[in-house]
């Protein structure tokens, strides 16, 4: 069965032409299911990406995602994904970074990249050099934490209500209103192992199934 999603045309050599125009800048490489993927030095971010823009024709900037490693030193992975329009071709570019080392902004290539850093911020709490309006964009205003990162706790810091007596919305700390209890899921093929409430006035059938009676109530 023929798949529906468009079908992108290889760039054969891709990975070696990109090596040898940014020299020492790139890391690694590799081309896997056709989707090119290369790392690059953090600190030559900028001059990567605008040699992909305009050397190697990849216009549009489509993504700025996050990814979060915590056993690694530098736990995050700020990934740009780019388009060819006119070879009809991606790459990924990939570097890393930590809480402290902050990433260049790529908002001089393409403006639209404000918008994406902001979101990489907010989640995961990478910063962007550069960025002239690093604010979170997701989340509300006072939020603490960055929900994205691998040790964010499930049920957040903070929650919110209205306040009937300071007629506004409050914040507040956590407070479960139960605690987690553990359920017996069982099989309804087997059954609990207990007398379930009522159960105790059943009386035991004898071993083996019953007989159906016949039809007609003749044997």
């Amino acid at each position: 069965m023929n798949n529906s999603a468009p079908r992108i045309a290889p760039r054969e050599g891709i990975i070696d032409e990109v090596k040898a125009a940014i020299g020492d800048a790139f890391i690694e490489g590799q081309d896997v299911v056709s989707e090119v993927s290369i790392t690059v030095a953090r600190d030559k971010l900028v001059d990567v990406l605008r040699t992909l823009r305009d050397k190697f024709d990849y216009q549009q900037l489509m993504e700025i995602a996050g990814v979060d490693y915590p056993s690694r030193e530098e736990r995050f992975d700020v990934v740009y994904h780019l388009l060819s329009v006119t070879k009809n071709h991606r790459i990924r570019v990939r570097v890393t970074t930590d809480e402290e080392k902050p990433v260049p902004s790529v908002t001089g290539l393409w403006p639209v990249a404000g918008w994406l850093e902001r979101e990489v911020f907010d989640m995961y709490g990478v910063l962007f050099e550069g960025n002239t309006d690093l604010r979170r964009i997701l989340t509300d205003y006072g939020f603490r934490g960055h929900p994205f990162r691998k040790d964010f706790p499930l049920s957040g810091y903070v929650e919110m209500r209205y306040s009937e007596e300071e007629k506004r919305i409050v914040y507040e700390p956590v407070q479960l209103a139960q605690d987690f209890r553990t359920f017996d899921f069982l099989s309804p093929w087997e059954g609990a192992e207990y007398i379930l409430p009522g159960d105790e006035k059943v009386q035991p059938e004898a071993p083996g199934a019953p007989t159906p009676a016949p039809a007609g109530g003749k044997k």
